[in-house]
């Protein structure tokens, strides 16, 4: 088998039906399962051209991009394996994964990845071609060579290679909070079989009619599982390049379903509790209203109740009113949204519920080829992280660690079986490194990461992340990151939310000057205790923040502090803003 093979089935089946969306001279374009069978044929027909051969590493640095997915599926069809490198990793980072994984060739989206592979290709001793996806891009006429002539020779008749499930089709990078990034081998069968299971978890009706917009990026192993199974099942997919434009896509591009991080739910839940608190007291009362509707609505279609009349025209009045309006700055046909990659608090899930739009929290790793466990449509548990899915298996370990076996579990880390041993137990079971729980009815609820624990020296262990997601559910809060290891108290560094802030200062009549003059003044300082103190009225005293350090600019990804799905890198702060933290426990 190769999981690739759905390719040729879904162009017969579909032909002319769009299958990848994309923008391009500002304009959305679109290519049906026809054009992308031949792209993707022809692709791999020119991959084999240049000396590609099975189990041949071939690599992909570049934004999210409808080129980026035919060239991925291109490499697995030939039965070689893809290797993504995160579109803002840095030349260095590049070179140690194409090091590392043996690349041969590798596809760059802009300048800058270009001049990086480009740099990288004269030391290395396998990296042979590059391949550019834009012809706005500058290239030297040396070892290089634009998409778009790369594959014009080739034929568009192709056979696609048969491979084992047990075959590995991609390496994905962990980025990681800590270490060594390291080459999880995933296979044919890991992405066959998990997909699946996600088919058979929810029992999708009219999935060919769904449209996804992929905006994380492809080389997480969240957003391009996603993807790759949403075309799996003859589903659209549009490209989004910049995510920061999420706001103006959503609108254009009206997607039906698509996944995302915790981080962009909770901006969305912030800034429409912080409307509403700025709203007249007779808008304030018409949405409480709704939300109260909403609530008892999503809570009857969760228990699998019959919806009565009146609570039904009641909720269609909420939507005229009130979540009509949200919805359309959404889009207006989101229904469906995985939520992966970090914890997200309950009052999110039954905000999004209320409002009809169902975000499933699911918990998995690049290890487990994304999804573990995920709230099904009914019968789901809010704050959990859901029910296992397909033939996964999950028991509690030693430390309440979350152990797991089934078809997603990967095949190990590349060339490195040492780390590999490390990570399984002699029963083969696989150690996730999370702490976690069941309930009596079988939904698992992670507690924290095992290393992420803090023990006070008070003794006091402390889980950071519920506290930080309760934080930047907060619209004045961006990212925070928790300090209590071996302290006295817990103390927190919080970048604002600079957007927001800014418009906080119009209404405090306080200039603009610089941000690093702007989070020490007293106003700002105060205006953010007195949030804190708000926030966390019911958490009890040892968990609350007691000090905290406004952040003069957000935790970059180029600086190495957050990972590329927006994860703080623990080590890295503590160590870069070891004083700023030191002078909150003078």
């Amino acid at each position: 088998m190769n999981f690739t093979n759905f390719i040729h089935k879904n162009a017969d089946t579909f032909l002319k039906k769009p299958a990848l969306g994309f923008k391009k001279d500002n304009e959305w374009k679109e290519i049906n399962w026809s054009m992308l069978r031949t792209l993707v044929y022809k692709t791999a027909n020119a991959l084999r051209n240049a000396g590609i051969k099975e189990n041949d590493k071939v690599a992909i640095y570049s934004e999210n991009c409808a080129e980026w997915i035919c060239f991925d599926l291109a490499v697995m069809a030939l039965g070689a394996i893809t290797v993504p490198i995160y579109a803002t990793n840095t030349a260095e980072q590049a070179s140690y994964i194409l090091d590392d994984s043996e690349a041969k060739i590798i596809l760059t989206g802009n300048q800058e990845q270009y001049d990086a592979a480009f740099e990288i290709i004269q030391n290395s001793q396998y990296l042979e071609k590059i391949i550019v996806i834009k012809k706005s891009v500058w290239i030297k006429k040396e070892n290089s060579e634009y998409l778009e002539n790369f594959i014009k020779p080739a034929q568009s008749n192709f056979a696609i290679v048969e491979k084992s499930s047990d075959d590995v089709a991609t390496l994905i990078y962990t980025s990681g909070t800590t270490g060594v990034p390291k080459g999880v081998m995933l296979t044919h069968g890991n992405f066959q079989k998990c997909i699946e299971a996600h088919f058979e978890f929810f029992q999708f009706k009219n999935f060919v009619n769904e449209h996804s917009l992929a905006f994380l990026p492809l080389t997480h192993v969240f957003e391009r599982s996603w993807t790759l199974l949403c075309l799996y099942g003859g589903a659209k997919v549009s490209f989004l390049e910049n995510p920061k434009l999420i706001a103006h896509a959503l609108v254009e591009v009206k997607p039906s379903l698509m996944c995302s991080v915790p981080r962009f739910y909770q901006k969305i839940y912030g800034g429409i509790q912080e409307m509403v608190a700025t709203s007249s007291p007779a808008k304030k009362k018409i949405f409480s209203w709704a939300i109260s509707v909403g609530k008892e609505v999503a809570e009857r279609k969760r228990n699998q109740q019959s919806l009565p009349f009146i609570l039904g025209f009641k909720n269609k009045i909420a939507d005229a009113m009130v979540f009509g309006k949200i919805k359309k700055k959404l889009g207006g046909n989101l229904w469906f949204m995985p939520c992966g990659g970090a914890s997200i608090s309950e009052e999110v899930t039954r905000f999004f519920d209320a409002m009809g739009i169902h975000i499933t929290v699911g918990y998995g790793l690049t290890e487990t080829t994304a999804t573990l466990t995920a709230f099904p449509f009914t019968q789901y548990e809010h704050g959990s992280a859901g029910k296992p899915l397909g033939n996964t298996q999950i028991k509690i370990g030693e430390n309440d660690e979350i152990l797991a076996k089934g078809d997603g579990i990967m095949k190990g880390y590349y060339k490195k079986p040492e780390e590999t041993a490390k990570v399984f137990t002699e029963e083969g079971w696989f150690k996730t490194g999370d702490a976690g729980k069941f309930d009596a009815a079988g939904n698992l609820y992670i507690t924290d990461r095992i290393k992420d624990l803090m023990k006070t020296s008070n003794g006091k262990y402390i889980a950071p992340q519920p506290i930080e997601n309760l934080l930047s559910n907060n619209n004045l809060v961006q990212q925070v990151m928790l300090i209590a290891e071996g302290k006295p108290f817990v103390t927190a560094l919080i970048v604002p939310n600079f957007e927001f802030l800014q418009e906080k200062l119009k209404e405090m009549k306080i200039p603009f000057t610089h941000w690093n003059e702007i989070v020490e003044m007293p106003e700002i300082k105060e205006l953010y205790k007195t949030t804190l103190d708000e926030i966390q009225h019911q958490l009890p005293g040892v968990e609350k923040v007691k000090k905290f350090t406004l952040m003069p600019s957000e935790f970059e990804i180029s600086t190495g502090e957050i990972t590329p799905t927006l994860k703080i890198k623990r080590n890295i702060v503590l160590q870069k803003y070891q004083s700023l933290i030191d002078a909150m426990y003078v």
